[in-house]
């Protein structure tokens, strides 16, 4: 029997005391937060983790409080490393997922013609920076195409893509920022494996939402944040390298005196873990947060967290459909707590307003966002709701009146 003073799951159930788990979450006080997707509420624990590093920063120094804490830091490696299935030395800290992502990037040679194989469904930063590398060096970015069943990327289509051209890389985005889609990344990663392409994947909507293993998936790198499911704080990130990335050589295209060693006046060594795409100075209050964030990760159980949180999502979506003048806009078969949404008679800054007049958290997305996916959709914006494991269905069935009222006010 679960002790009713856990929030947290018991591996013979996958049950979660909400009551505890939302005493452990203070901005559960103020409002309704479905905004998990852009940044997940922070627990107590990881709160207070933060402010006591600071406390102990302003008593004896910053070097001085980051020394004592050294072990403390190391378990952030080791807390992510038991998250994703990897080894503490696969793992490197990134002030964001894109800071991660652009110094993965810079690890790879690209010289002018090499192929990016990619999705019409990857993150907007993601698809900005393979065009940058377009612009600089030459490279192609092919887009895979969409299945028409909607389920995702063609993984057929995009196969046949990766024989006719050799990708120097194959970059996926798992869950789109823009979306509810759930990529079959596991499922590219066995065909990148087969033909030995480098893949890389942006994990950043489902680490902390879903159980993540790197060797399920197949990939060479991944990267999230830690802000978002995790709940992490702002600032943070995280980028995963694997073994046979790091025996390869792999370093970012600048490496400072974190990544490497300066071996003689004219040579340096680059580190032998992925702390080589790390720099040297830290904010040691957010590594220590994040390490905090994971363990709590770890002990609710990324199993329950599984099944409720996508669940609460599907309740929102049901309910948000059958509201006359709204279009629920989510794909696959199996989709992920985001839940966007296109409605009738208003414009986006105005019906956000009028949510967080109501005290619910939402985000915006607009064209810009995700070029091929809206201009599929025939929409200019959407609203955005991620709801978490510690929201309640009595909020969902809340924020979708909210949505009901908005929209019979606009008829």
């Amino acid at each position: 029997m679960k002790n009713k003073n856990s929030a947290f799951a018991s591996s013979s159930e996958l049950l979660l005391d909400l009551d505890a788990l939302r005493a452990d979450t203070p901005g559960c006080e103020a409002v309704v937060h479905f905004n998990n997707a852009g940044c997940g509420l922070m627990a107590r624990p990881v709160l207070q983790t933060m402010l006591d590093h600071l406390t102990l920063e302003a008593a004896i120094g910053g070097y001085e409080a980051s020394a004592a804490r050294a072990g403390e830091v190391a378990d952030f490696y080791a807390s992510l490393a038991e998250l994703l299935g990897a080894r503490a030395g696969n793992i490197a800290f990134a002030a964001s997922a894109t800071h991660a992502y652009t110094k993965a990037l810079s690890a790879i040679d690209f010289r002018p013609g090499d192929v990016i194989l990619t999705t019409r469904n990857d993150f907007i930063s993601n698809q900005i920076a393979f065009l940058a590398l377009r612009k600089r060096h030459g490279v192609r970015v092919v887009h895979a195409p969409d299945h028409p069943d909607g389920s995702g990327v063609d993984v057929d289509a995009m196969v046949a893509l990766m024989r006719a051209h050799r990708p120097r890389l194959v970059a996926v985005t798992h869950v789109p920022t823009n979306s509810g889609l759930v990529q079959p990344v596991a499922e590219i990663g066995r065909h990148c494996r087969e033909l030995d392409l480098l893949y890389l994947v942006d994990a950043c909507q489902s680490v902390g939402q879903y159980p993540i293993d790197v060797e399920e998936i197949g990939c060479d790198l991944l990267t999230a944040t830690c802000r978002k499911f995790l709940r992490g704080p702002r600032g943070s990130g995280f980028l995963y390298v694997s073994d046979r990335v790091l025996q390869a050589g792999y370093e970012p295209l600048f490496i400072d005196m974190h990544g490497a060693r300066w071996t003689a006046p004219g040579y340096y060594r680059p580190v032998d873990t992925a702390a080589r795409f790390e720099e040297w100075e830290f904010p040691y209050a957010t590594v220590l947060g994040c390490a905090a964030a994971v363990r709590y990760a770890l002990r609710v159980g990324l199993e329950p967290v599984a099944q409720r949180t996508p669940a609460l999502a599907g309740r929102l979506r049901e309910q948000l459909a059958a509201i006359p003048g709204v279009r629920t806009l989510d794909r696959g078969p199996a989709p992920a707590a985001l839940v966007t949404f296109a409605i009738d008679g208003w414009e986006a800054e105005p019906f956000k307003a009028a949510m967080d007049a109501r005290s619910i958290n939402s985000a915006l997305s607009y064209r810009e966002f995700a070029q091929f996916d809206f201009s599929d959709k025939e929409i200019e914006w959407c609203l955005r709701l991620s709801p978490h494991y510690y929201n309640t269905e009595d909020e969902v069935d809340a924020v979708a009146g909210a949505v009901a009222e908005l929209a019979r006010s606009a008829r």
